[in-house]
């Protein structure tokens, strides 16, 4: 489960004279277990193309789907990372984890046990009990990735999730969200701005245009698994790189 299709999409903003198109005639398709990784230029509507994916914004023209029903509105099947935290600052790291299965009506016993796994998973078992105020950035977005998973997505949609980080714990949530991807076979869908980043992640990363965004190339990334940072030593890595980063000054310059 969680094939995203996305067929001709478009999003335009306002009306008449105001209008401005974000998003046109995109079309891709994102295979089930897939790591999907899109750059582009500032502005291009990445994020806004990954929040019509997560049903929080709706297309003008075209169509989103996820095995063949079409996205129309937040579901289960997704589970979203932001670059913010969006925790909630009165209860503890296992209880925000829980929260989404209480929700759903969840047993206490089962939400606990659900929690502590997924906390095992991200290492903060330690902190189960910490309140989000007394955690670091890297530990507060690590309870956010552990809450999302605690739901069982088919789809991870993470936007820039690691780009408020130093760059030590950007490394180490880079490592985490591989290992994560691996346990769990969930498809991803990731946006960012740090070619690197993208490469040691992605199996494919898609180049989007300046606005309004398309889907300029998509970039297979032949490196073997499993990978990490080492890799961006290697001669394949550097080559990816320069395919994906004369793409980007193409549209930054306003090429085609």
């Amino acid at each position: 489960m969680g094939r995203l299709v996305l067929d001709n999409l478009g999003k335009v903003f306002g009306e008449g004279e105001k209008a401005v198109t974000a998003l046109q005639d995109i079309s891709m398709q994102v295979e089930h277990g897939e790591f999907a990784v899109v750059v582009g230029p500032s502005g291009c509507g990445k994020s806004t193309l990954l929040n019509i994916v997560a049903g929080l914004e709706n297309e003008t023209s075209g169509s989103a789907s996820i095995d063949g029903r079409r996205i129309k509105g937040p579901g289960a099947d997704r589970g979203m990372v932001f670059q913010s935290y969006t925790l909630f600052p009165w209860l503890t790291v296992r209880k925000n984890v829980e929260f989404g299965l209480r929700i759903k009506g969840i047993p206490a016993a089962e939400r606990a046990e659900t929690a502590r796994h997924y906390l095992s998973l991200v290492g903060l078992s330690e902190f189960e009990n910490s309140l989000p105020r007394e955690l670091s950035g890297g530990m507060k977005q690590r309870t956010a990735i552990a809450r999302v998973l605690a739901n069982k997505p088919d789809m991870l949609l993470m936007d820039e999730p690691f780009g408020a980080l130093d760059a030590q714990t950007r490394l180490q949530l880079q490592d985490l969200t591989l290992d994560v991807w691996r346990e769990e076979s969930a498809t991803v869908l990731f946006i960012t701005h740090d070619i690197d980043e993208a490469i040691l992640l992605a199996d494919n990363v898609y180049v989007m245009s300046r606005r309004p965004g398309k889907i300029v190339e998509k970039i297979e990334v032949e490196i073997p698994r499993p990978r990490d940072h080492r890799i961006s030593l290697t001669p394949e890595f550097s080559a990816i790189k320069k395919v994906i980063m004369e793409r980007l000054w193409k549209e930054i310059d306003g090429g085609s």
